[in-house]
């Protein structure tokens, strides 16, 4: 029994190990990224006179765009951050009417242009929208052109949902969802197929 006992032991304590490095792993990529971030809004800020809170929603958009499938990175040119392709607005309201219904005191937008991945393509023109209380960001949204898998087959899951909630009439007269009506007629056939 003690042969077997030290070789799980030294199993376990190499697993904790992985995890931990792991764990380092990730904290240091944070810690990086946030670091980037923070040199890219003194930039923008420094060099370009840029409001600090148009720097930081440039700072986010680019961030945001490089885990893209189509860009590696933004490019801000000083024009960016001038009034006629930047702003802040005060906004009191829902920064948007879909899942971002947080309400924020001012919306900032900031244009700058998509870098592809691949040098096959041409930079695409990308428009950032942030929403913030005070300087935190609380919202954020951009005209992604490569939308997320995940929203494409929610939407596709909610419009095969709505058709199954369609009203029916049944034999009595009374009208039925097809939800209900399926799962009653579900429950009549395994009852029948028991006789």
């Amino acid at each position: 029994m003690d042969s077997n006992y030290a070789p799980r032991r030294l199993l376990r304590l190499v697993g904790r190990l992985a995890v931990c490095a792991s764990l380092a792993c990730a904290v240091s990529a944070f810690a990086d990224s946030l670091d980037e971030r923070n040199e890219l809004i003194h930039h923008f800020v420094t060099d370009f006179n840029a409001n600090p809170l148009v720097a930081d929603c440039a700072a986010h958009g680019n961030f945001i765009a490089s885990t893209s499938t189509a860009f590696d990175h933004v490019e801000f040119p000083p024009e960016s951050f001038d009034a006629s392709h930047s702003a802040i607005e005060p906004w009191n309201d829902s920064f948007d009417e879909k899942k971002q219904r947080i309400k924020v005191d001012n919306v900032v937008t900031v244009e700058g242009q998509g870098m592809p991945k691949s040098n096959e393509r041409d930079p695409a023109p990308l428009k950032f929208r942030c929403g913030y209380v005070g300087s935190q960001l609380l919202a954020f949204g951009w005209n992604d052109p490569v939308p997320p898998l995940r929203a494409q087959s929610h939407t596709s899951a909610r419009s095969a949902k709505g058709k199954h909630s369609a009203k029916t009439k049944s034999s009595s007269g009374k009208t039925k969802s097809t939800a209900k009506s399926s799962g009653s007629s579900k429950s009549t056939k395994k009852s029948s197929n028991k006789h």
